[in-house]
């Protein structure tokens, strides 16, 4: 795998690398030096998200909060303030490369609740669509302990997972794993592939400490975990350097977790194996030719809606002779593809009255299973 290669990345910034100095601002430098790396990628033809830390770090500076450890409501304070200075920085920096920046903020349970995971999920889809480049952050002034990620090394990985990225990049103050702590152990050994975390990988990240709550290595084996399970492969790099992307093209030390598929072969086991039926789409006989050569599947070829289910739960497909065929992710609920069953997708506004997506099933959300 090489950072070329891929077609979606996810580049995750740590706080320490965007506020190194004692002031309230924060690198330009190497923030300018970064949105360079980001516009190479882009001339590529590679989509690029980035997962950004450092609005608390810039927060307390500018509201002169005290050195001590925050308390919670003191830190949400921080990231409010801090979260206006980081989204116009990175505007600034990537105008020089006629790139539009948007702002998106997660907590956990965006990504774990159904409905608003598919929000999310749409809303990135779109804005990378449109060519924006999406900075995402934890969604520090809302979220409390409960609901939290607490660190963007995961929050990262479920972001690369939510859009089926190829590559998670996690730029950090160390250049790779090691079979030990390098800053004690000076015989710890530079492992630069992994491709299955085993016990014994785990145990070369040390034990859980409190200070893993908001980044070490030990959250960053559990951002593979995620990524990989996704399909997605990940590489911790030393970001301190100007211009981390360009130094991981050129080849510059770095450990790289291998994932043993594609995004894509990730979410079609997720859908055939994994997620329960909630019920049931009848197509037609050219819908059920369709979709066997990779179609979408459109309202007009859909005969009958049974069961209950909202947008985005699984349903299966039947085809005319009431056999199951494939299983999906509807777009719609039982109620509105009832409504739009049989019409022809330019007609969804005028009998919903909103416009939805022109397809019930996108193929991307359907697997086809084998007779």
């Amino acid at each position: 795998m090489a950072l070329e290669n891929a077609r979606r990345i996810v580049v995750k910034i740590g706080s320490a690398l965007l506020a190194r100095e004692a002031g309230e601002n924060l690198d330009r430098k190497w923030l300018d030096a970064l949105a360079d790396d980001v516009a190479v990628c882009r001339s590529r033809g590679q989509e690029t998200i980035i997962v950004s830390s450092g609005a608390i770090a810039v927060g307390r500076r500018r509201l002169k909060l005290p050195t001590r450890a925050l308390k919670l409501e003191e830190k949400q304070a921080a990231a409010a303030c801090g979260q206006i200075g980081l989204a116009h920085a990175y505007q600034e920096t990537l105008a020089r490369h006629n790139v539009p920046v948007a702002q998106v903020l997660l907590t956990l349970g965006d990504t774990e609740e159904r409905r608003r995971y598919l929000n999310a999920r749409e809303t990135i889809e779109t804005l990378l669509r449109v060519g924006a480049i999406p900075v995402i952050n934890e969604n520090d002034t809302v979220a409390t302990a409960e609901i939290r990620f607490g660190d963007n090394d995961r929050l990262a990985a479920r972001v690369a997972q939510m859009v089926s990225a190829d590559l998670l990049i996690l730029l950090s103050d160390i250049d790779g794993l090691y079979s030990a702590d390098p800053g004690i152990d000076t015989k710890a050994q530079f492992i630069p592939e992994v491709r299955k975390i085993t016990p014994k990988i785990e145990a070369m990240a040390g034990k859980t400490t409190a200070t893993d709550s908001s980044g070490g290595m030990v959250t960053k084996l559990i951002a593979a975990k995620i990524a990989n399970a996704a399909g997605c492969h990940m590489v911790i790099a030393d970001g301190r350097p100007t211009n981390p992307l360009a130094k991981i093209s050129e080849g510059k030390r770095c450990t790289w977790f291998l994932a043993g598929g594609s995004p894509r072969a990730a979410r079609k086991n997720w859908i055939a194996g994994y997620l329960m039926p909630s019920g049931s789409i009848s197509v037609d006989l050219g819908a059920s030719h369709a979709l066997a050569v990779g179609k979408s599947l459109l309202p007009a070829g859909v005969v009958n809606v049974t069961g209950e289910f909202d947008r985005g739960d699984a349903v299966s497909v039947l085809d005319p002779d009431g056999l199951e065929i494939g299983r999906g992710l509807s777009a719609y609920s039982s109620t509105d593809a009832r409504l739009v069953a049989g019409y022809k997708s330019r007609e969804i506004e005028r009998i919903l009255g909103y416009r939805g997506r022109e397809e019930m099933i996108h193929r991307d959300d359907l697997v086809i299973l084998s007779k």
